[in-house]
């Protein structure tokens, strides 16, 4: 059986939907993971922001706006008025629990319930579909499937057992649909898998499953070796090992969700990164093993904030570091770069929540600088010990840019840059320019 995830943008329209409906037959055995519609999340959040400062007469517009968009897709995606009626009566059962929300007392807990609506009205859609058209089907709920743990980790021996059990309920053939990003909490309450969660979803679903093969399709021919939104002459990767895919996806690749590759490499399960616009295309494959190149890609995280750290007692002063990440941990904000001198610690985090605390604390004991608005450029590739003039390379088509901070030999995987991010832009062309293109 093979697990297939399709976005948000590859089930925008009505006719999209029609053709993941068809690219799902082709496959024998088949597990459909679908996000909202494009933009539906994106509305929710913003009826919950209104609703939240009891702005009700903004919410109730947006959630109008919303019902008419979803009146016209019901009727452009069914053939058949049963098929309308039945579109209808679940897209009315969904909009009759968001219309209610403003009567009640607005919190975080029914802020999930309504993000959650966007999967659950996609999901129900697209199954009436298929049972429209005649094709063997199932609709299966995430929220008795996915659930997280009391350290808020998904459960994937309480997914694989309640997957199993619904499945066993529908005969060979069928097709079978589930939602993506939604999950319930270890309190059993609707929760989810926080923004790109889909990907994740159906890791989890095929790790469950040990399928086949998971497929990610989007509006995009696999992950490309730079950011097509600034840089002309990008190409699709066609191999990537996990590590590889999971560094580029954590450092800024949109196309996949950073947490989505550690379940499909605990149990070597292959992904392919598909485009629902051009489904011929072949895609980027992600296995255990790497393709061809030292050098694959290069990605770009934003939102960085670099701390420097510096201590006349450092030198020789021991459990320094100890202290320093002690008060990282006490506020649960991970650190994506290091860098160490005798007398100073320079690192960045991409959640600055709780920056203000973190910074109080760390000048009991040092003295701190804090920059904002920089960005991790990531190169990633084949970077084991004994190769030789990698960082030459890199370094070579930067030397006109002022570098913040340089991570290299952590990990054979990645070379990191720090930069500020109005520099980002000439740098991935440079980078581009430097190591992908021929001359």
């Amino acid at each position: 059986m093979k697990v297939l995830k399709f976005g948000g943008t590859s089930i925008g329209a009505p006719e999209r939907m029609q053709s993941v409906a068809q690219l799902a037959t082709r496959e024998p055995e088949a597990l459909v993971v679908l996000s909202a519609l494009s933009k539906t999340t994106d509305k929710l959040l913003k009826i919950g922001v209104a609703l939240a400062i009891q702005n009700v007469e903004s919410a109730q517009t947006i959630i109008d706006e919303l019902y008419k968009h979803y009146q016209q897709y019901v009727d452009d995606l069914y053939k058949t008025p049963q098929g309308r009626k039945q579109g209808w009566k679940e897209v009315e059962r969904h909009f009759d629990l968001i219309r209610g929300l403003p009567r009640e007392v607005y919190n975080d807990r029914k802020e999930r319930i309504l993000v959650a609506q966007g999967e659950l009205m996609s999901t129900a859609m697209f199954y009436h579909y298929l049972q429209e058209q005649g094709i063997a089907s199932a609709l299966l709920p995430a929220l008795e499937m996915v659930r997280l743990d009391d350290n808020g980790e998904p459960d994937i021996n309480f997914l694989r057992s309640n997957l199993l059990r619904l499945m066993q309920e529908h005969k060979p053939g069928t097709i079978f649909v589930t939602q993506g990003y939604i999950c319930r909490n270890a309190w059993g309450e609707i929760d989810n898998l926080k923004r790109g969660g889909s990907d994740y979803s159906a890791s989890l679903v095929g790790a469950a499953l040990r399928c086949e093969e998971i497929q990610i399709w989007t509006d995009i021919d696999g992950m490309h070796n730079n950011d097509p939104r600034f840089v002309k002459k990008t190409y699709p990767i066609r191999e990537l090992s996990f590590d590889e895919a999971a560094e580029l996806a954590y450092f800024g690749a949109k196309i996949l969700h950073p947490a989505s590759v550690q379940p499909a490499k605990m149990f070597n399960i292959p992904v392919r990164l598909l485009n629902t616009m051009e489904p011929s295309a072949e895609g980027t494959l992600i296995a255990d093993k790497t393709g061809e190149g030292d050098i694959k890609a290069v990605a770009a995280k934003d939102g960085i904030t670099a701390i420097n750290i510096k201590s006349s007692r450092m030198f020789l002063a021991y459990g320094f570091l100890r202290k320093v990440f002690e008060v990282f941990e006490r506020y649960k904000t991970p650190v994506d770069m290091i860098t160490t001198s005798e007398v100073a610690v320079s690192l960045t985090i991409d959640d600055t929540q709780h920056l203000n605390e973190i910074v109080a604390e760390l000048k009991e004991f040092s003295a701190v600088e804090v920059d904002a608005d920089q960005t991790i450029i990531c190169v990633v590739g084949n970077f084991t010990p004994e190769k030789h003039g990698i960082a030459a390379r890199v370094f070579a088509t930067l030397k006109e840019f002022p570098i913040r901070m340089i991570s290299y030999g952590g990990s054979t995987r990645n070379i990191s840059i720090l930069i500020h991010t109005d520099l980002k832009p000439p740098v991935l062309v440079a980078l581009n320019e430097g190591l992908f293109v021929k001359k």
